[in-house]
């Protein structure tokens, strides 16, 4: 079998903003799923679900926008409608625990990192994708498979910008996993990129889960609870069934690690 994790990404990975709040934090999420199961269960379900409630059509089909759905902007204006909100949202929530996949999330703080890291410093960008794929390639190891990585497209500049990251965690390894490890276990070593309007299910789902993802690191990370949000019930999900952990259960410092 061969797995595909798909990454999306909230935030940005300039330190100058560092000390702004709303831009202090970047965070990656990864979804990790087997690609016979996208062809025949999880495009499928989608397709299904988004048919049912936006008249999807295979020659114009709709994808699913996180930011979208929550203002309820075209094609989502039919959730303005109470009903058809509460259902779609319990259709959604039902997909995301009942699709087979798993997820990894790294959260890095860029105001400490900057502060820390005051002579030398990795680009933070690049620093979470080394983490994520020195977990993605240790899950595919311990399992026997092998995989690769798809990304969303952000235009030229940034999809070189990604590419370039991901061949030079390729080709270097970690501190924790030599490239040797990468070459064995990632099935090519280009990062493949996707406009979301090619309709990819993994991208669409890990565009759902990110924001959820990183809301609910910081609120572990700050010991609080999951906020009494739809997100909320989103990271609850994860968290039940869906992240990466030790063998002892544990997923905090494996399949969701805060930096630095």
């Amino acid at each position: 079998m061969k797995y595909r994790l798909y990454i999306d990404e909230v935030g940005n990975s300039d330190l100058q903003s560092s000390e702004d709040p709303n831009h202090r934090y970047l965070s990656l999420t990864g979804v990790i799923v087997e690609l016979g199961y996208v062809r025949d269960v999880f495009h499928p379900r989608l397709e299904s679900l988004k048919r049912d409630f936006f008249d999807s059509h295979p020659d114009e089909p709709i994808i699913l926008h996180r930011k979208e759905l929550v203002n309820k902007k075209r094609p989502f204006t039919c959730l303005h409608d109470q009903n058809n909100e509460e259902k779609f949202n319990t259709e959604i929530l039902n997909f995301i625990e009942e699709i087979e996949y798993s997820v990894l999330t790294v959260v890095i703080d860029k105001l400490k990192h900057k502060q820390r890291y005051t002579v030398w410093r990795f680009d933070p960008y690049h620093y979470c994708l080394a983490i994520l794929l020195e977990r993605y390639v240790l899950w595919l190891e311990q399992n026997g498979q092998v995989g690769d990585v798809m990304a969303e497209s952000r235009g030229g500049k940034e999809d070189r910008r990604l590419k370039g990251s991901f061949q030079r965690v390729y080709e270097s390894g970690t501190d924790y996993v030599f490239s040797d490890k990468f070459a064995l276990c990632l099935t090519s070593k280009q990062l493949k990129v996707k406009p979301k309007s090619n309709n990819v299910a993994g991208l669409q789902l890990a565009d759902l889960i990110a924001h959820p993802a990183f809301k609910a690191a910081q609120a572990r990370k700050n010991k609080q609870k999951l906020p009494r949000t739809f997100g909320g019930r989103i990271a609850e999900i994860l968290e039940r069934s869906k992240y990466i952990r030790r063998p002892d259960g544990i997923i905090e410092g494996w399949g969701r690690k805060w930096l630095p």
